[in-house]
């Protein structure tokens, strides 16, 4: 295990063990946290792995806290790692002034503008920095690993798996994001991140991403929106996903379930199981 990486908590859970660990990231040229749920399978083989993209103000607790996951990660035999949702405390100037941009909020891309192009380098981190310290440091499969993923999260998981397909084995979300060129989440945080020419942001996209690809996609998707959600008109779009990806998506939607944790924690059964099935572990897709 890598001399740097630091033990911040340890829990039994279902058999396994809850951690969270910070690191020294190479890509965000800082700190970086991360929580780990390693079932007891993995005490005798490495296990395949589910990587959890937050949302925006959360942290790498949130997800391991609030969606219940660890019960069926247990029952499947699989790893869950949840990163932070950004670097923290970088200095840059008002990192943390809005919840929508910086702390807490970087999107998953890799910025190319000041401040932010020298630490937020989030697709690197996720897809590539962070996978390979998993595989060196724990039980854990990295031939097979799919990405889940939430609001923020979600348009992360989402978009990177569509850029980086074979890297994953499948790919699921919750609210995404799904066409953030176009809404005023997406916007602020592209033009900050990325600049002004909206051709540099099309491989954040998931809609621009889907519609390049046509009927080429590659990986299973599978996607639940709640109806009651308050950010789908303004900031999700999930429904202009219709008709796209070519039957590689499938796109649920869900009477009287909102934007929440108590929403993921719903269906994140079936998220596990649909993993479950692609990362080699089931022989029945139920969802399909």
């Amino acid at each position: 295990m890598p001399a740097d990486l630091k033990l911040l908590e340890d829990h039994a859970s279902f058999g396994g063990r809850v951690r969270r660990y910070e690191h020294a990231s190479e890509s965000c040229r800082g700190p970086m946290r991360f929580s780990i749920y390693l079932p007891r399978q993995a005490a005798a083989a490495r296990v395949p792995v589910v990587y959890f993209l937050a949302g925006l103000t959360c942290t790498e607790e949130t997800f391991m806290i609030k969606a219940g996951a660890q019960r069926y990660a247990a029952e499947w035999g699989l790893a869950l790692v949840a990163p932070d949702t950004s670097p923290r405390q970088t200095g840059i100037p008002d990192e943390a002034r809005d919840w929508d941009l910086g702390a807490g909020a970087s999107f998953y891309v890799d910025a190319t503008e000041e401040p932010w192009g020298r630490h937020y380098r989030m697709r690197r981190y996720i897809s590539e920095e962070l996978p390979a310290l998993i595989a060196a440091s724990f039980p854990v499969d990295c031939e097979r690993q799919s990405l889940c993923g939430h609001s923020m999260g979600g348009h992360g998981a989402l978009s990177t798996g569509l850029c980086h397909p074979h890297r994953y084995r499948s790919l699921s979300a919750f609210a995404p994001v799904c066409a953030p060129s176009a809404t005023p989440w997406g916007q602020k945080a592209f033009r900050a991140f990325l600049g002004d020419d909206d051709a540099q942001w099309r491989d954040y996209d998931t809609i621009a991403l889907l519609k390049a690809q046509g009927g080429q996609v590659c990986l299973p998707i599978l996607v639940d929106q709640g109806c009651d959600d308050p950010y789908l008109e303004r900031e999700l779009k999930t429904q202009w996903l219709e008709g796209l990806g070519g039957g590689a998506l499938t796109l649920r939607w869900h009477l009287g379930y909102d934007h929440s944790y108590f929403f993921i924690a719903t269906f994140i059964g079936d998220h596990l199981a649909f993993h479950a099935r692609h990362l080699g572990l089931a022989s029945r897709d139920p969802v399909a």
